[in-house]
């Protein structure tokens, strides 16, 4: 898995941050949406990083609160998005999904599926800085069962040597009593590379006779069924999780929302 390749924001080429600054000034004064959105998500988050600066040094204003100034709704939510650090974003995405009444699992699972064990461990840094809470807690707060020992196991991930077919075999029998343990899935999923990972969930497939993902169906419930089959489809083909996942966002925003929001999903990964 080549982290950092799939992305399709690049820097822009013929970049001005003074001229994209003075753009945007005049934009927010005109509540212009729409040059806002076409600067904003046609620069690399390092260039929205200097356009911010040179705003301040221009008009003595914080960008991101200018644009909460003139704007409101889901563009101002997603533009100010924009404007964030990537780790500040990531630990800003995962407090979110557990602010308030109720977890958005599948947030929580996107990005501790797709992130690498040293990504993790800057993002729950940044948590840590920003938000004063202990990342790890907080999952555990969250969730529970299976589903939270998944979620620890993921933030803190590493890559373990293990054998490709003493773990088919331990996947295996996980699933053929009575009740599936989930236990052998935790352990083995979050402790092995990708390329490892993949010929074990091919050869467990070949001994058993079914797609991973229909066997994970069959035999799990609840948050965890949910957790093991993203992290499987994670592991075979992240780019296809991606889509999917960005398609199912797709349906709440339109127009200049949702070219916001596409330059913030993974555009740079």
């Amino acid at each position: 898995m080549c982290w950092g390749t799939l992305g399709t924001v690049r820097p822009f080429s013929n970049f001005h941050p003074d001229r994209d600054a003075m753009q945007i000034q005049t934009a927010l004064e005109k509540k212009d949406a729409g040059t806002l959105v076409r600067i904003l998500t046609n620069r690399s988050n390092a260039q929205r990083q200097e356009i911010a600066k040179n705003f301040e040094d221009i008009t003595q204003r914080d960008l991101a609160a200018s644009v909460k100034k003139a704007l409101s709704g889901d563009l101002e939510t997603l533009l100010l998005e924009l404007l964030m650090l990537p780790l500040a974003y990531e630990a800003h995405r995962l407090q979110q999904a557990m602010v308030g009444i109720g977890t958005d699992e599948e947030t929580l699972l996107e990005i501790l599926c797709t992130r690498s064990g040293e990504q993790l461990q800057e993002i729950g840094a940044a948590y840590e800085y920003i938000y004063k809470k202990d990342l790890e807690k907080e999952l555990k707060g969250e969730t529970s069962g299976d589903f939270a020992k998944l979620l620890v196991a993921l933030l803190n991930k590493a890559n373990v040597a293990g054998g490709v077919q003493r773990d088919i075999q331990s996947l295996s029998a996980s699933l053929s009593g009575k009740k599936a343990d989930a236990g052998p899935w935790i352990d083995i999923l979050t402790s092995r590379d990708s390329d490892h990972l993949n010929k074990v969930l091919m050869g467990l497939e070949l001994e058993t006779g079914q797609i991973v993902d229909y066997a994970l169906e069959k035999r799990f419930t609840g948050d965890i069924r949910l957790g093991l089959r993203v992290l499987v489809q994670c592991i075979q083909s992240p780019e296809v999780y991606l889509a999917k996942r960005l398609t199912t966002k797709k349906t709440q925003f339109k127009g200049d929302h949702l070219q916001a929001l596409l330059a913030i999903c993974r555009s740079e990964d």
